[in-house]
C-alpha cells in the first residue's frame, strides 16, 4: 500500500491536525523533525500539484511514535531502531501493538470492513519473512483493517 494512504487513513481515523502528526512523529525519536509543508505534500492526492511521496522513514516514525502516544514510552527498555523499510506486514504489527488489539478484536474489525479473515490467516502475517507459513499482508488486506479501525475509533461519522 502506499505510504500516503497509511498516513491519510491514521490521520483520518485519529482525526490529528497537522501539527499533532508532526508532535507524534517526533514522539519516536526526537532528533526526527517534520515541517508542516512537508506534512501537507505527503497527505495531497498523487494527481495534486505538490504533492510529496511519504518516504518509508516518515511512516516508520509515525508508526513508532503512534505507539508512544497511545500506549505511553516503555521506560525499562531502550528504544528500538526505526526501520528502515516499511512493508504492509510492518503497518499491520505497528498498529496491532499501538491499539492493543487481540486476536478477537483483528477478526471483530476485519468483519466489521465487511473483509473476515480467518485465524490461520491472520496468524500467518505476524509470523516472520522466512517461516513456512508467513504470508505477506496486501494491500487489500490493510486498507480493510484500516477502514475496520475507523469504523471502530469514529463509529457512524466514518
Amino acid at each position: 500500500m502506499i505510504n500516503n494512504d497509511v498516513l491519510r487513513s491514521i490521520r483520518y481515523m485519529l482525526d490529528l491536525s497537522d501539527q499533532k502528526v508532526i508532535d507524534i512523529a517526533a514522539l519516536a525519536s526526537p532528533a526526527f523533525v517534520l515541517d508542516r509543508d512537508e506534512v501537507r505534500a505527503m497527505l495531497l492526492k498523487e494527481d495534486e500539484p505538490g504533492y510529496v511521496p511519504c518516504r518509508d522513514e516518515v511512516l516508520a516514525h509515525l508508526l513508532d511514535g503512534l505507539i508512544v502516544h497511545l500506549r505511553g514510552r516503555e521506560e525499562r527498555r531502550p528504544a528500538r531502531p526505526v526501520e528502515k523499510r516499511i512493508s504492509n506486514n510492518v503497518v499491520l504489527k505497528k498498529l496491532r501493538v499501538a491499539f492493543e488489539l487481540t486476536d478477537s478484536d483483528m477478526h471483530a474489525i476485519f468483519a466489521d470492513a465487511g473483509f473476515p479473515v480467518t485465524k490461520p490467516e491472520l496468524s500467518a502475517l505476524f509470523r516472520q519473512a522466512g517461516h513456512r507459513n508467513f504470508r505477506a499482508c496486501g494491500d487489500q488486506l490493510l486498507r480493510n483493517l484500516l477502514k475496520g479501525l475507523t469504523l471502530r475509533l469514529r463509529g457512524a461519522q466514518a
